[in-house]
């Protein structure tokens, strides 16, 4: 079977999967309903030979890149110590203390593919959980620290998965080189992905200037750069994934300076929607694909991790997947309780949050891509030839932790969450916002029609046109009136009402930037509120 027709293939299952799961009187995961029907491709004869790097390219650069992009800026710098708690310190505890759980387990796996094992299993998949909460969202912070915690984990699970490899491969492990290089592949992983956003950001901005802006180039320029940051990293030897994210924090605020129109916004996030959409869901159809193929292996399988009944393996999995979940239990609980005391001891007034809060962040650590892809990357042999040790035994065991934690998650997650008080937004910088704006767009009208043209009948539309719109925005500004405004006939008039309006916006735009650049209002009224600046000015084009 050729790849064009199972890439269509993938694809059509995957709107497929959108409709069934909509349709279905119960209502059953995305994710979960998505494996379901790769595993019905692979009975139907489908059989994907499994590229991991190319998989890692394809496929986690943009998820990762969009992530970045559009979680709150705000929300990530406010919660960093705890987001960094679980992206950077709950990975080295889970491959130390899961690693060793491993071996203990299966003896007959040597302590480095243990620990590789463990790595790979460290990062957690914000796709599923949102998928799978979708019907009874998270708090906003929790919601939050997850997300941060699911962007830098990535980057940590994976140079740790890195080092326990080479381990494995050469039979020699130090820590001081070891967290050297943690610290270089890192830091380089964040300025590769700095420098790429920068260097495109200000090449684009130049030619636009020169050349006018084309929303088809803006467009492809935007999908192309988290394949760009990617593969420089990967070329330094540096994080390729961590220079993903970073690069879509950075085209936040690189945006910012080069406020692109509101053509190019709108039809930008229906096509990074439509990415992502594709993306998430081939990922899980790809899972389900391979889960015919480890069925048939698991009697080899269980031959090689030195048990005598297949079955066990599925304890193994069963067991270290409950493992996962209480070790970040326990982590969560003490960092949680640690901060509290720490709040007490300066006086502060704090409270532990309840133990089904914990629970929640506990059951939402589902892994799911980049497990699937790292695990994959193991090598097939040593350097003397032989095979790689247990290689088939790990790659089964991540496998079925990923399927556990989905089906954990997807039951688990809806009852942890039902009836929990979601914390609103605060709107009162979205209020003042709003003021700001409309009263930016009231003193541009102003300015406008203070001077005079030569022409009186254009001078009279212009005056008709400028009191229409001043009273629009005057409502606005007293009552809160959403632009109730009323049609006219005159086809004149209504141009010059165009053209005053377009300013007028343009005027909003450029003052909800302001607030932006000097902190006045958070990422998500500034999404919020330019959204709907766009959604107007668009409007007025199709007239």
């Amino acid at each position: 079977m050729s790849v064009v027709t199972m890439v269509l293939a993938f694809l059509l299952a995957v709107v497929a999967s959108v409709f069934i799961s909509r349709l279905l009187p119960v209502k059953i995961p995305l994710p979960i309903l998505q494996i379901a029907l790769g595993a019905a491709l692979s009975v139907f004869g489908f059989d994907v030979e499994f590229e991991p790097h190319l998989f890692l390219l394809l496929f986690i650069p943009p998820l990762l890149f969009l992530d970045g992009w559009r979680i709150p800026k705000d929300a990530l710098f406010n919660e960093l110590k705890p987001i960094m708690s679980l992206a950077i310190g709950l990975v080295v505890v889970t491959v130390i203390g899961i690693g060793v759980f491993i071996h203990w387990l299966i003896p007959a796996m040597s302590i480095a593919v243990a620990f590789a094992l463990a790595a790979i299993l460290s990062p957690t998949d914000p796709v599923s959980v949102s998928a799978m909460t979708v019907g009874s969202p998270l708090p906003s912070k929790m919601a939050h620290i997850l997300e941060g915690e699911s962007l830098l984990n990535d980057a940590t699970g994976l140079v740790c998965f890195s080092f326990a490899v080479t381990a494995a491969l050469t039979g020699t492990f130090s820590l001081a080189d070891a967290t050297l290089g943690f610290v270089l592949v890192a830091f380089g992983g964040v300025l590769a992905g700095l420098v790429v956003t920068w260097i495109i950001g200000r090449l684009n901005r130049f030619l636009v200037k020169r050349t006018g802006e084309e929303p088809a180039i803006q467009i492809l320029i935007s999908l192309l750069i988290p394949f760009t940051a990617y593969l420089v990293a990967e070329h330094l030897h540096v994080s390729g994934i961590l220079a993903a994210v970073v690069a879509g924090i950075a085209m936040h605020y690189d945006e910012l300076a080069g406020r692109p129109q509101a053509a190019t916004r709108m039809q930008r996030n229906a096509v990074w929607d439509t990415v992502q959409v594709a993306l998430n869901g081939t990922i899980f159809i790809l899972l389900g694909e391979q889960l015919p193929r480890m069925w048939k292996t698991m009697p080899e399988v269980a031959n090689v991790a030195g048990v005598s009944n297949h079955w066990m393996l599925l304890g193994y999995v069963v067991a270290i997947t409950l493992a996962l979940g209480v070790l970040r239990f326990l982590w969560v609980w003490i960092s949680i309780t640690l901060t509290v005391f720490r709040g007490r001891r300066k006086g502060q007034d704090q409270n532990m949050p309840r133990t089904r809060m914990m629970a929640v962040m506990a059951t939402a650590g589902v892994r799911g891509s980049i497990t699937l892809a790292g695990i994959l990357t193991l090598p097939l042999f040593m350097p003397d030839g032989s095979n790689f040790p247990a290689r088939d035994v790990a790659i089964f065991l991540a496998m079925g932790v990923i399927l556990l934690s989905l089906i954990i998650a997807s039951i688990g997650l809806p009852l942890l969450t039902r009836g929990l008080v979601i914390d609103l937004p605060h709107t009162d910088s979205e209020s003042s916002a709003r003021v700001a704006v409309t009263e930016a767009a009231l003193h541009r009208i102003k300015e406008i029609i203070s001077h005079p043209v030569e022409d009186p009948d254009q001078m009279a539309l212009r005056s008709e046109a400028a009191n229409h719109l001043l009273d629009i925005y005057s409502r606005r500004l007293d009552y809160g009136d959403n632009d109730k405004d009323g049609s006219t006939d005159m086809w004149k008039l209504a141009e010059v009402e165009r053209q005053l309006r377009r300013e007028a916006l343009r005027a909003e735009r450029d003052e909800l930037y302001k607030l932006r650049k000097t902190k006045n209002i958070n990422d998500e009224v500034h999404r919020r509120l330019l959204r709907e600046i766009d959604l107007k000015e668009e409007s007025l084009s199709h007239h």
